[in-house]
């Protein structure tokens, strides 16, 4: 059995890739709720800003470009939000089943000294 000596390590690094993941993940989903909040205060202040009679054709349609692209991004932290969540929760199983392999590994090392010695 010399491989499941090395199934703790490799869960733990599992772990930490998932916690890695994680935080990249985080990191992401702050850059682009940053970004949606950054495009809404420009696109407010365009709409403001301009005229109507200026708000017409390329003005228009990169305006309108540009609501469609805000929107996009606040879909993609609403996605990296849930993802982040996904990530959350298989880590804690993971860090509960690493557990469980523990106890149930110490149990089977007991068990078999029991029966080394009857």
């Amino acid at each position: 059995m010399p491989t499941s000596a090395h199934a703790p390590s490799t869960d733990r690094q599992t772990g930490t890739r998932l916690s890695r993941a994680r935080d990249q993940n985080e990191a992401a989903q702050e850059v682009v709720e940053r970004s949606a909040a950054e495009l809404e205060l420009i696109n407010t202040v365009l709409l403001q800003e301009l005229p109507d009679h200026v708000q017409c054709n390329d003005v228009a349609l990169a305006l309108e470009k540009s609501s469609e692209l805000e929107s996009k991004i606040q879909d993609a932290a609403q996605d990296l939000a849930q993802v982040n969540e996904a990530l959350h929760q298989e880590i804690g199983e993971r860090a509960a089943l690493e557990q469980e392999l523990t106890y149930t590994k110490a149990a089977l090392e007991e068990a078999k000294k029991d029966l080394q010695t009857d």
